[in-house]
């Protein structure tokens, strides 16, 4: 190669890469704070479980495979969710939010990339959590990878949609960490939502997509076993709020434009 030819301009697939290589190296060179989340995350289940079983008897036994596939929903969400608004809000205390705007791809590219790439590493931990309490409790579930990779992976997507909306706020009046946090909370909320009795609450996020994720763990239904309109909902809803949620990202982005806020804390 000729030292007067043009470096070529780098693309998404050069983005994804150094993104994932990133989250790779974040995980190999900080093993203790990865084996403390899944510590932490063991440690509230076990409370539940062994709290549940003083209260709660044969009935907490009875229902503990949706407990299990339920709490393995909720710990892909809040890494999903965090992911996105949490590294937005890590930007704007650290001052490098301007850097990321300036960048040919764009702030909200970077981001959304940066949010697949911890969904990824979620996903290894969580089946890791998922594996001690299977273990811990003696319960068999059904675990076709295709199947569950592919309901829960739906699922989560439009927790990324409301992380782009947190973070978009976040941008916009900075230091909200405690409503953030709030919100992780209302996740168990829409996990459990009775998408049966109520069937409104199937365009919620979450809701409906971990109805699917119960029958297919417990119940051992395959991902081409489920009726075309619930799979044509799930990605309806997984797109919805991916959409709706970058959108008031790039509004709240925009007004901080505006007012001249943006790279302000």
């Amino acid at each position: 190669m000729s030292g007067d030819e043009e470096p070529r301009p780098a693309t998404y697939y050069h983005l994804a890469r150094a993104v994932l290589y990133r989250e790779f190296l974040i995980f190999v060179r900080y093993p203790a704070n990865a084996i403390g989340g899944i510590v932490v995350s063991l440690f509230f289940f076990a409370a539940l479980f062994l709290g549940g079983q003083l209260l709660a008897g044969q009935a907490l036994a009875d229902s503990i495979e949706g407990i299990v596939v339920g709490y393995f929903l909720w710990t892909l969400s809040v890494g999903a969710y965090s992911s996105v608004s949490n590294d937005i809000g890590s930007e704007v205390q650290w001052g490098t939010l301007e850097r990321h705007i300036t960048t040919p791809f764009g702030f909200a590219p970077v981001a959304l990339l940066k949010g697949v790439a911890k969904v990824v590493r979620t996903f290894l931990t969580s089946a890791v959590i998922l594996a001690v309490m299977l273990l811990a409790t003696g319960t068999r579930l059904s675990l076709a990878p295709v199947t569950v990779v592919t309901v829960a992976g739906l699922s989560i997507v439009s927790v990324l949609g409301l992380g782009f909306a947190a973070g978009g706020v976040t941008v916009l009046y900075k230091r909200i960490g405690n409503w953030l946090n709030l919100l992780q909370f209302g996740f168990v909320a829409l996990i459990s939502a009775p998408v049966f009795d109520l069937p409104w609450t199937r365009v919620l996020p979450l809701a409906h997509g971990s109805a699917m994720l119960q029958r297919a763990m417990v119940d051992g239904i395959r991902l081409w076993e489920f009726p075309l309109a619930d799979l044509a909902l799930l990605v309806a809803v997984a797109v919805g709020y991916l959409f709706g949620g970058y959108l008031v990202f790039q509004l709240a982005t925009g007004r901080a434009r505006r007012l001249g806020v943006l790279g302000d804390y």
